[in-house]
């Protein structure tokens, strides 16, 4: 009798595991997050997605897309592979000019103030490419590196703006949620998958 119990509990836990990690999207806060996207013919999987919260305000919702799915924060801001961060927009407080002010201030948490002078020229094309247009609720940034550019490649709901060159900027901009000083050590848990 324990037996087929036993059995019963493990096939239907790994039914329900199968389900989940075949669906193609999923959804958070009304925010449609996909499984994958699709760059330089290959599919980036998504390895977590959370929400970034400011002052009680939800400000976008956030999700990481690696080659190879990781738990690893060090080992996924060292590899020159391709990878992906999208932010959807959730708020009407958040502006081009907030949002770039923002990632900037996280950029400086995550590396430190001392750091910043090697970055200002991908500092100012960030801010540049950011403000271009206005930023509005729910619009969506996929910001992927590319391994074979070496470069931060910046899409606007869909649309590229251009290109931030540089590995070790790679690692300062994916490390605003994934060093070990992130913006937001909950956020950072989900990104890396372990928030169920």
């Amino acid at each position: 009798m324990r037996k087929s119990i036993t059995l019963t509990v493990v096939l239907f836990l790994t039914l329900s595991f199968s389900n989940v990690f075949s669906q193609e999207k999923f959804s958070l806060n009304g925010v449609t997050v996909p499984r994958t996207i699709d760059f330089e013919n290959q599919k980036l999987q998504l390895n977590g997605f959370g929400s970034r919260t400011k002052f009680w305000t939800e400000v976008y919702v956030q999700a990481l897309y690696l080659t190879v799915l990781s738990e690893d924060a060090k080992d996924i801001l060292d590899s020159d592979t391709n990878m992906g961060i999208r932010l959807q927009i959730t708020s009407s407080l958040v502006s081009s000019q907030k949002l770039s002010k923002s990632l900037h201030k996280g950029i400086v948490k995550s590396i430190g103030e001392e750091n910043l002078p090697k970055f200002k020229t991908q500092l100012d094309l960030l801010e540049k490419l950011l403000n271009r247009e206005a930023t509005v609720e729910n619009d969506a940034f996929n910001l992927i590196y590319s391994s074979t550019e070496k470069s931060i490649l910046v899409y606007k709901n869909n649309q590229l703006e251009g290109k931030i060159p540089g590995f070790d900027f790679k690692k300062a901009f994916f490390g605003i949620w994934l060093s070990n000083n992130p913006v937001d050590a909950e956020l950072k848990d989900a990104l890396l998958g372990k928030v169920k």
